[in-house]
């Protein structure tokens, strides 16, 4: 089970020059990861020039994966950053003062389960007995759950390999573990080696969903410092989504990761933000339900009450 002070030292390992302070009023943190609208939003300066009129400056702070991330904003070191599905039920479940803000809807479709060229492993029900490599509580731990569900499997039948991501790019190509499920830019650098076979994506299994979350004090105190932000994340979106070669070619140049690598993740990524809707809360309520049911989290959690305002219920 992950624990408070494991992700504390996460966080402090991927950001180590947070300040541990209240934001001033003038500026926004942002946390953020080597992927996705924000790069590109960071790239463009759009949230900035969003705020200016607001009197309101951004600041920025990379993280590797959503847990270390999301333990920042408990700590109150950053206002704002988005996650995967499975790293806000963790920490809602260890009592993080985080909001759901906005999702982003089966933005989880660049993952997959990797596995090298010529393993024996050749369907999902052939993971039993093998070492898979994830990140804890991170999107890839809830997909690599939910592949095994698919096969007839359980989270017992396989020895999990709790690994952040570089560290699980070393141990799968050392040959250190069977399988690495794995999200973009990671899988597509992956993906481009020649010993490495996709065993399922996870568009096969299910549409995994993202989201934006805040610091409640974000939410209740700078409402439309959170607003702005949002909306010019979600007018970004519009733009990704309709001009996927310079996304590729921006992301490239604010990650360092390599253009083919980044195109291949581009190519495959919805690039929507919105509101929170009634099916994407009842999709992470399923996902916090499976993670207590496996005691994986200490204690049963109601995503509605993470939430900013309660979702329409058609939506």
């Amino acid at each position: 089970m992950i624990d408070r002070r494991s992700l504390l030292a996460a966080a402090l390992a991927g950001a180590a020059a947070l300040p541990a302070r209240a934001a001033p009023a003038d500026t926004l943190r942002i946390g953020y990861q080597k992927n996705g609208t924000l790069v590109v939003a960071k790239q463009q300066g759009a949230i900035e020039a969003r705020l200016k009129p607001l009197g309101v400056g951004v600041t920025w702070v990379e993280f590797s994966f959503g847990p270390p991330l999301l333990e920042a904003i408990s700590l109150g070191a950053i206002d704002l950053g988005p996650t995967g599905d499975a790293p806000p039920i963790f920490a809602q479940a260890a009592g993080s003062p985080l909001v759901y803000v906005a999702a982003q809807e089966a933005a989880g479709s660049g993952a997959a389960i990797l596995v090298q060229k010529e393993s024996p492993i050749r369907t999902l029900a052939d993971l039993k007995g093998r070492r898979v490599a994830f990140a804890k509580a991170s999107s890839a731990h809830n997909l690599t759950i939910a592949a095994l569900e698919k096969a007839g499997l359980t989270y017992g039948d396989i020895e999990p390999v709790t690994l952040a991501p570089a560290d699980a790019a070393a141990a799968f190509a050392r040959g250190s573990v069977d399988a690495w499920t794995i999200w973009d830019p990671y899988f597509a650098i992956a993906e481009l080696q020649p010993t490495t076979r996709v065993l399922t994506l996870a568009t096969d299994i299910a549409r995994p969903n993202s989201f934006f979350l805040a610091h409640r004090s974000l939410v209740a105190e700078r409402g439309p410092v959170l607003d702005a932000a949002l909306d010019a994340l979600a007018d970004m979106a519009r733009w990704c989504e309709a001009n996927r070669g310079e996304v590729a070619a921006i992301l490239a140049k604010g990650t360092g990761v390599p253009l083919p690598a980044t195109r291949r993740a581009v190519d495959r990524t919805d690039y929507v933000i919105g509101p929170m809707t009634a099916g994407a809360v009842a999709e992470q309520q399923r996902v916090a339900d499976r993670f207590h049911a496996l005691g994986l989290i200490p204690r049963p959690i109601r995503i509605a009450d993470a939430l900013r305002a309660p979702v329409p219920q058609n939506g």
